[in-house]
């Protein structure tokens, strides 16, 4: 991964939204509705070589193909893996169950969106078996690249961790978390190699390590529910075996939607956890209300010597467009806490997680973006000046 050597550098958390046409077909296609294929391929075509342009307007510096051509950050493993059917049944999060007039406004915004509390769930021995919309998946996004403006400085690739995959998709089929989760690393770790095979450095979505706490694992003990993410993160490590970590960041999240997170799990408790991921590149919300708080965490506790950190400077859960000023006051935070050249400055999440569903305006999202390189040029001129 680069480092921010000369001045900060930005990037964004990987899901980006989608155009009605192409988030109708995906998710028509997610309810089991037959599409037109060539239809959905030209539209994530247009949609992929938009999106690439709109972040080098934007001026970003670390970009991807914003997750286009799938239907949701968790739940596209579905389409690529046998294995998975039916339907389960997640349950509220904690600050959902408290408050029951928010989570019906919830659903009501969630309304004709891809499948996220009633996904697929496993039903047989998950496998791999064809790497296909994968490759496709590169091969667009390279050609988006060749074919536009200037690039990026460096280009990434999401892909969902084995144990945010079992935290959204339930097992009904192996009986314990841990068969499950490692059946998913064992197959999981195809599409790893092949991201950092085509040349894109790999991000991991691992909400499991904090969000699940109150999405999931509501009735596990706090010392239980940290047995259980080491073991995620453990099992994560065991699919990223052959690459080196320094091709690899890790996205750890609370939940990308707007609400009370009065249960969230205190990032200090999981930090070190997250540490333990063979992953140079550390994304963390640090922008939101419930959050943002935890910047002085790093005053504290010591960043690794082979980790940089990718701190959320803007908030994806509201339309509001963050003053450049306070990005910047948010970034040198990170940089006099861990050192500029470790920095790169992230948002909270994505911007459009699932198909069909964004509270935020696209147009907003780019603004956003355009706000976090502001934002990042001021934090630069102070730390270099």
């Amino acid at each position: 991964m680069k480092r921010s050597e000369d001045r900060i550098l930005t990037t964004h958390v990987g899901s980006l939204p989608r155009p009605p046409a192409l988030g109708d077909l995906l998710v028509r296609q997610d309810r089991g509705e037959t599409v037109d294929a060539a239809a959905l391929a030209r539209e994530a075509e247009a949609a992929v070589r938009r999106v690439v342009a709109k972040q080098i307007e934007a001026g970003v510096d670390v970009g991807n193909d914003g997750e286009q051509p799938r239907v949701g950050f968790s739940t596209y493993p579905a389409r690529r893996m046998k294995g998975f059917g039916g339907e389960s049944k997640r349950r509220l999060s904690r600050d959902q169950i408290e408050h029951p007039d928010y989570t019906a406004r919830l659903a009501r915004q969630r309304a004709g969106s891809a499948r996220i509390g009633d996904a697929p769930q496993a039903v047989a021995e998950v496998a791999y078996t064809d790497l296909g919309e994968a490759i496709a998946e590169c091969e667009l996004f390279q050609r988006a690249m060749a074919s536009g403006p200037s690039g990026f400085a460096e280009s990434f690739m999401t892909a969902a961790s084995p144990g945010v995959i079992a935290t959204i998709m339930l097992d009904a089929y192996y009986g314990s978390h841990e068969r499950y989760v490692r059946a998913l690393a064992r197959e999981m770790r195809k599409e790893y190699e092949l991201i950092v095979a085509r040349g894109f450095v790999l991000q991991l979505d691992c909400p499991d390590l904090a969000m699940s706490r109150h999405t999931g694992f509501q009735d596990l003990s706090e010392a239980d529910f940290l047995k259980r993410a080491a073991f995620d993160a453990e099992a994560l490590n065991h699919a990223l075996g052959k690459i080196p970590p320094d091709r690899v960041r890790v996205h750890v999240c609370w939940g990308n939607y707007e609400g009370p997170h009065t249960h969230d799990i205190d990032l200090r408790k999981i930090v070190g956890i997250v540490f333990g991921v063979r992953a140079q590149g550390i994304a963390l919300e640090a922008a939101n209300p419930r959050h943002e708080h935890e910047w002085a965490l790093w005053n504290e506790v010591k960043l690794p010597d082979d980790k940089l950190l990718l701190p959320g400077v803007i908030d994806t859960s509201t339309n509001y467009v963050e003053h450049p000023a306070l990005v910047a006051q948010r970034i040198v935070r990170f940089a006099r806490a861990v050192g500029r050249a470790r920095v790169i400055a992230n948002t909270d999440c994505g911007f459009g997680t699932a198909a069909g569903h964004g509270k935020l305006d696209p147009g907003v999202v780019y603004l956003k973006l355009s706000a976090l390189v502001e934002g990042a040029a001021l934090a630069s001129k102070e730390l270099w000046r």
